[in-house]
């Protein structure tokens, strides 16, 4: 209904560079360069939810304030701009800039067989670690060089195919299965790498999408639990970022930007603190809404956002990420919208962390009903755009990440971890717990230690995922062979059986190297 023009890619001009990518480079690696020390730093370690805020791993308040940058979901299957400039000094733009969050959009052709990513310019040694890898292996590239200097990533499911936007997160060609194969593929693909923070599990539901309505066809939000639960399985420590529908109790705004359902319906998953609702919101540039006719515009629009979402945030339900908005900034409707939401959004030095977050639409200039920050050459910033975002953007993230399943670079930094124990049952005559290491320091860990002290007369009667040594009522157990080797922000579990039961929950140490 709204967003039919929005994804103009401008594919000829880049088909036209095609012949860039013939250009001959070595093929080289990431750089390995070692990250400033800034472990104390909010961002570190995977994140997860409590009332209203993000949590780091070390339970430091965290806000998203990023930036999208599209192209894997469309026909070129990689980032768009890279015609014209290196990966990576767009991201040590986006970084300079103060975002430092990036939200990157993908369709399902990225695991299609015959995808091949193309409009690539490797000359002059651009792009050169890039030449030869197909598109997975490109994101790879990408989430290892925002990682090292301090960005997160939020991967999108924007699309099905790269053909266009669907209404439903599913298909007659792709078909909820493929839907979900897919993301678990994803969450599998970044386990132990917390530079991919979450998954947006599909763009923009619309009509005939609905929220709580109890027909599985067309409920978006318990295909969300669906879908949201299946990523958890494989990778249980991301966040899971549920958009909104268009329609709810007859109430109808943007794609994606209707939250209203969450009152009574809310997402729940079976790993909890995971939740983070995602609005979608636009100005005339897009598509006319009856609220920018108001006689009272601009004052009428926190009412507006509190109707749709921002009562989310407001009563301490769960975090609220404002994953899409944009305008082109030619009238001035729009200029009072864009300067309404900044201020909605909760300016930084007034109120830090506590705050929405939110990801700007879109950093490619090539988006025909917004434009983007970068100008038509793809290096010039739009300032005035830019600028607007100014009093919201929020601090980085400490540097770390590596290649999704390498434990990552072990020089320069600190090596720590941490340990929470939990009972997971108690029958008196004996118990079973569980103990959760995570690497809490700025290095990967080869090896972990825990160590812990009953108050009674407790033993360990048998340990998995461990071993473990016991002297009077003091426990340490190290890793196994298997799960020492832990990424910054990655973690790892034991479990043992005890007895006799009662003996409540001990505080537990952790030592790394």
């Amino acid at each position: 209904m709204f967003r039919s023009l929005r994804r103009a890619l401008c594919a000829a001009a880049a088909a036209l560079l095609l012949i860039l990518a013939g250009v001959g480079a070595q093929t080289v690696h990431a750089d390995p360069a070692a990250p400033e020390d800034r472990a104390a730093a909010p961002g570190a370690g995977y994140w997860h939810t409590s009332g209203r805020q993000m949590l780091d791993a070390a339970g430091q308040p965290v806000r998203i304030a990023g930036i999208n940058w599209f192209g894997f979901e469309t026909a070129n299957y990689t980032p768009h701009g890279l015609w014209a400039r290196d990966y990576k000094s767009m991201i040590d733009q986006m970084k300079s800039l103060g975002y430092n969050t990036i939200r990157l959009p993908y369709s399902d052709d990225l695991f299609k067989s015959g995808t091949v990513p193309n409009s690539i310019d490797f000359s002059g040694g651009k792009n050169a670690d890039l030449q030869g890898l197909g598109s997975l292996q490109i994101m790879d590239r990408i989430v290892v060089y925002a990682g090292q200097v301090g960005l997160k990533v939020v991967l999108d499911r924007h699309r099905p195919d790269a053909a266009g936007q669907s209404a439903l997160w599913y298909t007659s060609a792709v078909p909820e299965s493929t839907w979900i194969a897919n993301l678990k593929a994803l969450a599998t693909r970044y386990k132990g790498n917390s530079t991919v923070v979450g998954i947006d599990l599909h763009n923009e539901p619309h009509d005939p999408a609905c929220w709580g309505c109890g027909d599985t066809t067309r409920d978006w939000r318990l295909a969300a639990q669906r879908a949201g639960n299946a990523v958890l399985s494989v990778n249980p420590e991301l966040l899971i970022f549920v958009e909104g529908v268009q329609t709810f109790n007859g109430v109808s705004g943007w794609w994606g930007g209707n939250l209203m359902g969450v009152a009574q319906y809310p997402v729940q998953l079976d790993v909890p603190n995971r939740v983070v609702y995602s609005a979608h919101d636009y100005a005339t540039s897009v598509a006319q809404q009856s609220w920018f006719s108001d006689p009272s515009f601009p004052a009428n629009m926190p009412g507006i956002w509190d109707k749709y979402w921002g009562y989310i945030f407001k009563q301490n339900i769960a975090p609220v990420w404002v994953g899409e908005f944009g305008t082109t900034l030619q009238s001035t409707i729009d200029q009072k919208w864009l300067a309404a939401l900044v201020s909605y959004l909760r300016p930084t030095g007034t109120y830090g962390a506590d705050s929405i977050s939110w990801t700007f639409w879109s950093w490619n200039p090539n988006s025909g009903d917004t434009g983007g920050i970068l100008k038509d050459d793809w290096t010039t910033v739009d300032t005035v755009k830019d600028g607007y975002l100014a009093s919201v953007k929020a601090p980085g993230f400490p540097s770390g990440g590596g290649d999704p399943g390498d434990p990552g670079d072990p020089g320069g930094g600190t090596a720590a971890c941490t340990a929470a124990y939990t009972v997971s049952s108690d029958w008196g005559g004996g118990f079973n717990a569980e103990v959760k290491v995570t690497n809490s320091g700025t290095v990967a860990l080869k090896s972990w230690k825990t160590t812990w002290t009953w108050p009674g007369a407790q033993k360990v009667t048998s340990m998995w995922n461990a071993s473990y040594t016991q002297s009077g009522s003091t426990v340490t157990a190290a890793n196994a062979d298997h799960n020492g080797a832990l990424a910054v922000g990655g973690s790892a579990s034991f479990g043992f059986g005890g007895a006799p039961g009662g003996g409540g929950a001990p505080t537990v140490s952790c030592t790394a190297t």
